[in-house]
């Protein structure tokens, strides 16, 4: 029986510059650092953004950047804020794919290992809803 997300697991070349990035933009608390000791494949450092466990480990970048990604769910009100954190630590944000009113804003951004992730508003109740209407053009 499957109960629920244990954890994520992200190849990163640089430890110290994706912690940063956790820590900046989702506030991210780093729990563990392997540091000499090697208990997995490689070095690596485990966080807690909310109650989601994210590890982190040493290895090489992903050769290219693809739209696969992880969305974290944020409040609308703290939509510019994210925004601004993305943007101070130079990360690649993406233009918004096209949507339909009343499916939530997202920003998306890739790490400096082609990782992209979303900040995104919505929930996937509204998304349903809005999607059950069909494709009628909002006033």
């Amino acid at each position: 029986m499957i109960h629920g997300l244990s954890h994520m697991t992200f190849i990163v070349r640089d430890l110290d510059r994706m912690s940063t990035i956790l820590k900046g933009v989702f506030d991210a608390r780093q729990v563990y650092a392997s540091d000499a000791a090697q208990f997995s494949l490689s070095r690596e450092k485990f966080f807690l953004i909310g109650d989601i466990w994210i590890a982190i480990m040493e290895g090489e970048t992903l050769p290219e950047r693809t739209y696969n990604h992880v969305a974290f769910k944020i409040d609308d009100a703290d939509f510019d804020d994210y925004a601004e954190r993305v943007g101070k630590l130079g990360l690649d944000m993406r233009p918004p794919r096209p949507r339909v009113e009343g499916e939530g804003r997202s920003i998306y951004f890739y790490d400096d290992d082609n990782h992209m992730f979303e900040l995104h508003t919505g929930t996937l109740d509204e998304r349903l809803k809005r999607y059950a209407k069909g494709l009628e053009v909002a006033p």
